[in-house]
């Protein structure tokens, strides 16, 4: 398959990609733009739709951004192009978080580069560490049925059944993390206790803490590309096992308008827990680009998805993730994995208004 020519209406589509990933409270923290020079596309950070107060170091912005990478990653692969990712190119330019070029296809006679270590020829601004080369490599499959999951995923704050997820799929969604550098293992029934306690602890102090409970209800909203429609708030669980996010929180009255109906979830649930080595910037855009991998094969296989994220926004409780674990690393999200309903869509902004100046001839 020879690639395609890139003219606005597949940036166009390329970019509508990359801005169905996920992000906290849906804020779309990205910028994007198209270097005529280099015909690489630039994912920046849009950091006045970061979170101040849950995300004051930037981690969550830069897993979203992560994932919005692995989403161009599928796109440029689906329309013919090998893509290839540097993670923060330009040590003067923070906010330009990576960017994706469109390199031949091997299949039309290019060689590839699967090791994500920069080269003697790399450009000599590229950060150590930041080369990831090519994608997927000699792995041409990895992006196979991906793109039509991209427009399919989408978060599930509902209950789940008890039917548990067979191995072939847990493996096939542990070495999708791998790929990305990441690590995923689902906890065990002991671990999963302490997790949900985590996350339960991190959900009482957020709603406890004025700024934060502001914040939370600021994202909810009824019209706008940007933020959680309240039907696609999900309930709340009425045996209190599974800490869900309460986006509204008490009102001043002390009731809890807006809120649906609690509902009782899964007894069990399956809680997968995504990790790195290290904890750099670079680190937090791999593991976005693992997540939004995970979630995009567990979508082609059925398999719903929520994030409890609640825990990783208070550093000593994010520490304490890792505690019981004999496997160094450092947790990045934890995944709520199980088979119910499709989670309702969440609005998104044009890839116009994403796509800063710059741009193919029409």
């Amino acid at each position: 398959m020879q690639p395609a020519a890139l003219d606005a209406a597949i940036l166009e589509k390329l970019i509508s990609a990359a801005v169905a990933a996920p992000s906290m409270h849906n804020t779309q923290p990205w910028r994007y733009r198209l270097n005529p020079d280099t015909v690489a596309l630039e994912v920046r950070a849009a950091p006045e739709r970061g979170l101040r107060y849950a995300d004051p170091m930037g981690r969550g912005l830069s897993v979203s951004a992560g994932a919005a990478v692995f989403n161009l990653r599928v796109a440029v692969a689906h329309f013919g192009w090998e893509p290839v990712v540097r993670l923060l190119p330009h040590r003067s330019q923070p906010d330009l978080l990576a960017t994706v070029g469109l390199g031949a296809s091997p299949r039309d006679g290019a060689g590839t580069h699967d090791d994500p270590r920069p080269g003697p020829y790399d450009a000599p601004h590229v950060a150590p560490g930041s080369y990831d080369g090519p994608h997927p490599g000699p792995q041409r499959g990895l992006y196979d049925g991906l793109y039509d999951a991209i427009w399919r995923r989408h978060s599930s704050r509902a209950p789940f059944s008890g039917r548990r997820l067979p191995t072939r799929v847990l493996c096939e969604l542990t070495e999708a993390a791998r790929a990305n550098g990441a690590t995923l293992r689902l906890a065990a029934p002991g671990e999963t206790s302490r997790l949900l306690r985590l996350t339960a602890e991190a959900e009482r102090r957020t709603c406890g803490d004025p700024r934060r409970r502001a914040e939370s209800r600021d994202w909810v909203r009824d019209t706008g590309p940007y933020g959680i429609p309240p039907a696609a708030l999900g309930p709340r669980d009425a045996t209190g096992r599974l800490p869900m996010r309460d986006y509204l929180g008490q009102g001043p009255d002390g009731r809890r308008d807006g809120h649906p109906p609690a509902a009782v979830f899964e007894s069990r649930p399956a809680i997968a827990v995504l990790s790195t080595a290290q904890d750099r910037r670079t680190d937090w855009l791999r593991a976005g680009q693992a997540l939004e991998h995970v979630l995009l094969l567990a979508t082609s296989y059925g398999v719903r998805a929520s994030l409890l994220h609640q825990a990783l926004e208070w550093s000593d409780l994010r520490w304490s993730l890792s505690d019981a674990h004999r496997t160094p690393g450092h947790v990045q999200m934890l995944i709520r994995l199980g088979y119910g309903p499709m989670g309702p869509a969440t609005p998104r902004g044009e890839a116009a208004g994403a796509l800063d100046g710059g741009g193919p001839a029409t």
